[in-house]
This record gives structure tokens, C-alpha cells and sequence, in this order.
């Protein structure tokens, strides 16, 4: 039986610098892609808008229920879906597909699923040196745009935020960040959440840790902790916690089997010590796999949705 237990606080924060490895020469920085190809998948669109603060065209998905279509006066609340690492292009159909059935079956109410652009690798940071705002593209323009394009509900109970993996982070931080913006807020295999940026993963790919470092923290490690969860949810402790701004709602999900499970369990142990309240499951058998993480849960995962947003009418 997978375990569910409510916390009350994140992990205690701790750990020097690391070497940095050395990274590529600036040159080597890829090309920022802010638009994608078009998924095709049911009821998905593929959209661009003009954001104004990455000063370009950016491209995102939207999943949009077979009720929106009835009626011109019914507004939806709306799920910002964060991918992982590689670019999220991979997960819009299964995930659609997955929130399309349940939606379907009356088991969660009719909302809408909005599938970010989050780059390669971005975090869902902006980058130290300002050339990716990810972060300030997804807040300030991009959540006002889907509120003016789409028939949603433009309030915080109307938004909730969740990603896997990479998404898992940039969802922690960014809904510890902005709960007046996101009501919820729901992490899967979130990661990395150390303070070294030294998990499994980066052991295993110093390279690819070398490339992040430099593109996305600029080399500077004091920098990686001030925008990292651990430190933001003390942030967030501090000056929300308990206030009417806080999240109504904050979930931690991570299989048994998954590489980010010790980070996990030390962000849970952080956020059990600053008493900020949040629900963390760890489902067994399960790795680094967010449709299997999903399945496994059932109908526990869909009551999340439900008590969130209501029940399905």
C-alpha cells in the first residue's frame, strides 16, 4: 500500500558548494527555441502569443474539454501542466489523453490543461543572465494571455499548478512563489532538489550538469540556491504560510523506485519543519515515470483534482 501522509513544513536546508565542472565556452549556449511543432492529439491546439518580456513568439498546447464547446458563458478552471527535462512534446498526447477520459467519466470536473513551452532544460528559472525568462514569460504573460484568449476561470481557485520531474521543480518553486496567482500547487519526482545540484542524475551526467549551470545559473551556485524550492519555501514560511494568500492545496508525489526519492524525502522533512502543510504520497514499484506514477495512484490521484476544483458536475 503506497503511503499518504500530511506534512506540515520542507527540508532542512543544509550542504557547501560544490565544484563546479567546467563548462562548455559561451559560444557553445544552443539556440532558444520558444516555439515548437504542433502536437496533434484530440482536443489539443497548438497556439502562439507574443510575449513581451522574451520579446518574441512563444508556442504552448492547450487541452480543452468537449464541454467547453457547448455554450458560449461556462468558464473552466485551468491546469498548467510544467514537462521535464527534453522538452514536453512527448507527454501532451498521453496526458491529454489521460485528463480527456477522466473528464469524460465524470470523475473531474471539465477544465482546461495548458501545456507550457518550458525549453530544454530551462527549470522554469530565469536564467541568471537574462537571455530565458522563463519564469516571467509563464507568470506575467503567458497566464494573462490563456485568462483573455480561453474561457477560464482568472482567479487563483481557477488555476493550479503541476509538472513532473524538471515540472515538478519549476512547479514547486513557482507555486510557493506566486500563490496569488496559483491556488494549488501538486509536484511529481520533483527534481533536482538539492542544494549542490549533485543528485543522481548530475553525478551521472556532469556535462549536462556543466551545460545547466552555466546557461540557466551562470555558474554561480549562490544563485541556484536562492531560486531552488528548499529556499523558497522558506520564503514562503515566512511571510505566507498561514495568511489568506496561502495554497489551498499542496501535493508531493514520488514512486518508491525513483532516483529523486532521497531528494524528496529530505524536501518533505524541510517542509515538515517549517510547518507548511502539504500532502506527499510515495507510491511503490514505481520509477522515474510520470503515466505509470499517475496509473498507479487510481482514483486517489483524481480526488486531488476534485477537491481542488470542485466536483465534476
Amino acid at each position: 500500500m503506497w503511503r499518504s501522509v500530511w506534512c506540515v513544513a520542507l527540508i532542512a536546508c543544509g550542504g557547501s558548494g560544490s565544484a563546479i565542472t567546467t563548462a562548455p565556452p559561451p559560444d557553445a549556449q544552443p539556440a532558444v527555441v520558444w516555439t515548437t511543432p504542433a502536437v496533434t492529439a484530440p482536443r489539443v491546439q497548438y497556439r502562439t502569443f507574443s510575449s513581451a518580456v522574451a520579446q518574441v513568439a512563444v508556442s504552448y498546447h492547450v487541452y480543452t474539454p468537449a464541454q467547453y464547446d457547448s455554450g458560449t458563458a461556462r468558464r473552466f478552471p485551468v491546469l498548467y501542466w510544467l514537462h521535464g527535462s527534453g522538452g514536453g512534446l512527448g507527454g501532451i498526447a498521453p496526458l491529454s489523453a489521460y485528463f480527456d477520459q477522466a473528464i469524460r467519466a465524470g470523475r473531474i470536473p471539465p477544465m482546461l490543461v495548458v501545456f507550457p513551452n518550458g525549453l530544454s532544460s530551462s527549470m522554469w528559472v530565469d536564467s541568471k543572465d537574462g537571455r530565458v525568462p522563463m519564469e516571467r514569460m509563464l507568470v506575467r504573460d503567458l497566464v494573462p494571455h490563456v485568462d483573455a484568449t480561453f474561457r477560464t476561470i482568472a482567479t487563483r481557485s481557477g488555476r493550479l499548478l503541476e509538472g513532473f520531474s524538471m515540472g515538478g521543480y519549476g512547479a514547486a518553486r513557482l507555486g510557493l512563489l506566486y500563490p496569488e496567482l496559483f491556488g494549488a500547487m501538486s509536484m511529481l519526482a520533483a527534481g533536482p532538489l538539492d542544494l549542490d545540484f549533485n543528485g543522481p542524475r548530475a553525478r551521472a551526467n556532469p556535462a549536462e550538469r556543466a551545460q545547466i549551470l552555466r546557461d540557466v545559473y551562470g555558474n554561480d551556485m549562490d544563485y541556484f540556491r536562492a531560486v531552488n524550492p528548499f529556499t523558497i519555501a522558506e520564503q514562503y514560511a515566512a511571510t505566507v504560510r498561514g495568511t489568506p494568500r496561502a495554497l489551498t492545496r499542496l501535493r508531493q508525489l514520488i514512486g518508491d523506485r525513483d532516483f529523486t526519492l532521497p531528494a524528496n524525502e529530505a524536501f518533505r522533512r524541510h517542509m515538515d519543519t517549517l510547518r507548511v502543510g502539504h500532502e506527499y504520497t510515495l507510491v511503490p514499484d514505481i520509477g522515474h515515470d510520470v503515466m505509470a506514477l499517475l496509473a498507479a495512484l487510481g482514483d486517489d490521484n483524481l480526488a486531488f483534482y476534485r477537491a481542488v476544483f470542485g466536483s465534476a458536475p
